[in-house]
């Protein structure tokens, strides 16, 4: 059987690495290039059926990269392109389109949707893919299962002691965990939790889930303020798996 070989294109080295593991996890072959420059130099020596390009990155843009692949008469026919951005504007999306590009995501997003979208650019059925299922999020002496909604802390002694979460913390969590190392605004987190984000209550909730999973919540290590820009989580592992609940 033939892999679909895709082409990650993004300055961010952490969602970089992040994309190549989830997509390997679903089959893909995955190529991974920082830049405009490293990206057209992978695409001289490989033939790749889709890219995931960035539009921000030091340099030249992304939408720079595809206008000049598109003028270089040269080159493979130019394969189906995903924009992956932080710009929503609903201009910016038009632009990207009217670039080339055959799709648009705005970051952060989620791992299946962004799989689903390659799908539909390539014409494969969902089915040939294995669906993935966030399993466990692993950060210090900490283990959160999603599917049981469970938070375990390792003890000195190595036994488990099990937290309890609220279910405002259970979702909090999983959307962190389903969108690590990725900036996440405050009114995607109050939409999650159904409050208003410009009121205490968002605040309230993520203070509570620091003290259950923060030494010093006031100082926090895993779930961190991008000031201006809303919350960014970092474990130290997202484990994946494939198939659903059984």
């Amino acid at each position: 059987m033939d892999y679909a070989h895709i082409l990650v294109v993004d300055d961010d080295e952490r969602l970089r690495d992040l994309l190549q593991r989830y997509l390997r996890q679903q089959g893909f072959v995955v190529t991974a290039a920082h830049n405009a420059d490293a990206a057209q130099d992978s695409l001289r020596d490989l033939r790749v059926d889709a890219i995931i390009l960035d539009v921000m990155m030091p340099g030249r843009s992304g939408i720079e990269l595809i206008t000049e692949l598109r003028q270089n008469k040269n080159a493979h026919p130019l394969p189906p392109i995903l924009l992956l951005t932080a710009m929503a504007e609903a201009a910016d999306r038009v632009h990207g389109l009217e670039s080339g590009a055959q799709d648009y995501l705005v970051k952060p997003f989620e791992p299946r949707e962004l799989l689903l979208r390659i799908q539909n650019m390539l014409r494969l059925p969902t089915a040939v893919q294995p669906q993935m299922t966030l399993s466990a999020v692993k950060f210090g002496d900490f283990c959160f299962y999603p599917d049981t909604a469970r938070l375990s802390k390792t003890k000195p002694d190595q036994s488990k002691n099990m937290l309890h979460l609220t279910a405002a913390e259970t979702r909090l969590l999983e959307y962190f965990a389903r969108n690590a190392r990725q900036i996440i605004s405050r009114d995607q987190l109050a939409k999650i939790l159904q409050v208003s984000a410009q009121g205490r209550s968002l605040d309230v909730q993520i203070m509570r889930l620091r003290r259950k999973i923060e030494a010093q919540p006031r100082h926090p290590v895993f779930l961190q303020t991008c000031r201006g820009q809303g919350y960014i989580f970092h474990p130290d592992d997202v484990v994946w798996e494939t198939g659903g609940k059984s």
